[in-house]
């Protein structure tokens, strides 16, 4: 198991975190472990990059830009012209 420091924590944050250990019947430590398994188990429901960038940029779209539809399958680049 890893051992883990947190330096500089405010004492109001250390507070809350001792009312919140008690209430649940937990030591600090074990209630720290119990926040950092819960947050980062949750999935983070942002997407990937790309779905990021999207959103983004939506608002930028021309909203009358029209493409073209495709005709033809992709294919590899001919570099040996």
């Amino acid at each position: 198991m890893a051992t883990l420091t947190i330096r500089n924590l405010d004492e109001e944050v250390k507070a809350r975190l001792r009312l919140q250990a008690a209430q649940h019947g937990r030591s600090m430590e074990e209630e720290v472990r119990e926040i950092l398994r819960r947050a980062l188990s949750k999935p983070s429901g942002r997407g990937g990059l790309g779905s990021r960038l999207q959103q983004r940029f939506a608002t930028l779209a021309d909203p009358g830009l029209d493409l073209p539809s495709r005709a033809e399958r992709p294919r590899s680049a001919d570099l040996l012209e």
